[in-house]
């Protein structure tokens, strides 16, 4: 059934234009200001924004091995809902998918599973011990990078072989930075005003940036690519910048959390807790300006699902990780680009185009014979981050009860609409998207 979306502003050469778009067997097959109808399934999308959909670069699904906390079929469906069509999965999984073997049972998950497109990390060591390598080049041609998220490579020998390794084979090493031998025991939080004034273990900021400048080095040696995860410091970003200016093909990553909160948002709450931790107000504006600069690429929310139980031990108690698919447009529109302090443009590219080219996966442009993976959003839709309604199991977000200006309306993937659940326009109709509500039926969507 060819679809036909009408009446938004399509994001096309780089700029909002008063286009319609018409998708037929998984592709755009044409944009254009008028499109016929005949036959077409009519979306009228009353002023809604078009753009390529979201791709998360750093996304927790938990299966196999952790399927009480999230599954393949829970998380992309909170991603669809998020305005995502594509996801890179984290590989701390069991088993740990350092092999084909050990892919195997993730592959069939996602064939069978999945919403949106997913795109499984393959470990870089054995089981993410960091001894020995992983089965790097087995699995290449089914990754689109290699990590062992969750713990950074502590030697720097294994490091650099894996690199080495990861040149011959044109993937980029994906790398979750975490110098273990300075970490305080017991850390919670950030080492910094919160964690004097309430007497918590706190996270150096050293442990992260140190693993960063080795790492950097092992670049100018090995020429990988080299991406860093979930970077949170203002060191780390200015190694980052430097070495973008000497010309290393590396590249990284924040999250909304690092964007938007510091270590004076804290509560005693789980879903505050999370590693790296939310640090101090000079790190996020750090992390700001280097948004707005280009030295981070793109922002990824490091989604990461435990169960109510795992979350419902404090600061000191939970265990790391907070969910992030469903809010973090919402929230990075209302709290960067509606105050004025980041452009709609920066945050889009860093959704949409940057991650795509860093690790090489399709679409990316709102244009003929591209994949038809789409999101839709309403500019002006004001609402509450409300965590009980979110599809994802996991529930613990720093953002819960934030208000927000923005919505995701609409996601397509492959040409189908995998958001709102159950929306199936037919030929000859039209459906009228705004604000949440199907006009034909006047029911909630």
């Amino acid at each position: 059934m060819r679809l036909l979306l009408t009446g938004g502003a399509v994001l096309c050469g780089g700029e909002f234009q008063p286009l319609e778009i018409a998708v037929s067997e998984g592709r755009i097959v044409s944009v254009s200001p008028r499109l016929p109808r005949d036959g077409a399934a009519v979306i009228e999308l009353n002023h809604g924004f078009v753009v390529p959909g979201f791709v998360d670069v750093h996304t927790h699904l938990r299966q196999p091995g952790f399927s009480y906390k999230e599954t393949v079929a829970s998380g992309t469906a909170a991603a669809a809902a998020g305005g995502y069509t594509a996801l890179c999965a984290m590989p701390n999984l069991d088993p740990v998918p350092d092999s084909p073997d050990h892919l195997q049972p993730e592959l069939e998950a996602i064939a069978r599973d999945a919403a949106v497109r997913v795109y499984p990390y393959g470990a870089i060591t054995r089981g993410e011990k960091g001894a020995d390598l992983a089965d790097m080049e087995a699995l290449a041609p089914f990754v689109p990078g290699f990590s062992d998220d969750g713990r950074g490579v502590q030697s720097e020998e294994r490091m650099r072989a894996a690199m080495l390794l990861a040149k011959k084979l044109d993937r980029p090493i994906a790398a979750h930075c975490e110098d273990e031998s300075l970490l305080t025991p017991g850390w919670c939080v950030h080492d910094g005003e919160f964690a004097r004034k309430h007497g918590l273990p706190g996270n150096d900021s050293a442990s992260e940036w140190r693993q960063v400048e080795r790492d950097i080095q092992l670049v100018r040696e090995t020429g990988c690519r080299y991406h860093v995860c979930h970077v949170s410091t203002k060191e780390s970003v200015a190694l980052i910048r430097a070495a973008k200016a000497e010309g290393l093909p590396v590249t990284c990553e924040t999250g909304p959390h690092y964007l938007c909160l510091c270590d004076g948002d804290l509560e005693d709450d789980g879903r505050f807790r999370m590693n790296p931790p939310i640090r101090s107000a000079a790190d996020r504006d750090a992390l700001v300006a280097a948004l707005l600069d280009g030295t981070v690429d793109c922002i990824a929310t490091d989604h990461a699902p435990h169960s109510a139980e795992e979350k419902s031990r404090g600061l000191r108690g939970s265990l790391n990780g907070v969910v992030g698919l469903e809010c973090a447009f919402p929230v990075l529109y209302t709290e960067l680009v509606k105050t004025g302090r980041v452009p709609l443009k920066t945050i889009l590219n860093a959704l949409c185009v940057n991650p795509r080219s860093i690790f090489r996966l399709p679409g990316g442009k709102i244009e003929e014979g591209q994949p038809a993976d789409l999101t839709v959003l309403d500019l002006n839709r004001p609402g509450v981050v409300t965590p009980e309604g979110f599809r994802s199991l996991g529930r613990a977000t720093p953002f819960a009860g934030r208000r927000v200006d923005a919505a995701v309306c609409m996601t397509l993937v492959d040409g189908n609409i995998v958001f709102p659940e159950g929306l199936k326009p037919s030929p000859n109709g039209t459906i009228g998207i705004v604000r949440g509500f199907d006009r034909q039926s006047g029911g909630p969507v």
